[in-house]
């Protein structure tokens, strides 16, 4: 028993909650200060809010931020995709990143809600796992990530998936290790 004449398993609850509270001051510090806009191009019901989504930016970003999160339709997406990529397709997320200043990480995210919805539904995951994935995804492209190469696909793959465990969510490319 330990000095302090605490029960080990009170000592192992203290050391718990201290691990906690410096894991979320550790956390707190990653990302100094952080900005999200919000914009709705489609009716909110259903769609992830300001709570969620600053939390699951909390995690993906390294640095400070001032990130615009945009809720879109099929049309607006397929516009932009078509305007800034040349694909003509609503994609599930685009990334619109400002030039780096160094300082403060800046960028547009773009999620195509009816496609978020859709795949969702047909991976079988919830609506609200696949929006922090496609988000993280997005913010990780902010961050200069991408997956044009293997190598670089893997490492993005396996800090999606490091970020998304962290939230509670699972292998969100559905593959258990």
């Amino acid at each position: 028993m330990p000095t302090s004449g605490m029960s080990g398993t009170a000592v192992n609850a203290v050391a718990r909650r201290a691990d906690a509270a410096l894991r979320r001051m550790n956390h707190a510090r990653r990302v100094r200060r952080l900005a999200v806009t919000v914009q709705y191009g489609v009716p909110r019901a259903g769609l992830p809010g300001r709570a969620s989504l600053e939390r699951w930016a909390r995690a993906a970003l390294r640095r400070a931020a001032d990130v615009t999160v945009r809720f879109v339709g099929i049309a607006e997406c397929r516009a932009l995709n078509r305007k800034y990529r040349g694909r003509d397709y609503a994609a599930n997320v685009l990334t619109f990143a400002y030039p780096d200043t160094g300082r403060t990480l800046e960028g547009d995210i773009v999620l195509c809600a009816p496609v978020v919805a859709r795949e969702a539904r047909d991976q079988g995951k919830p609506v609200a796992a696949h929006f922090a994935h496609l988000l993280v995804h997005g913010l990780l492209h902010l961050q200069g990530y991408d997956h044009e190469e293997n190598r670089k696909a893997q490492r993005m793959e396996a800090l999606e998936k490091r970020i998304l465990g962290e939230l509670g969510y699972s292998d969100p490319y559905g593959r258990e290790e």
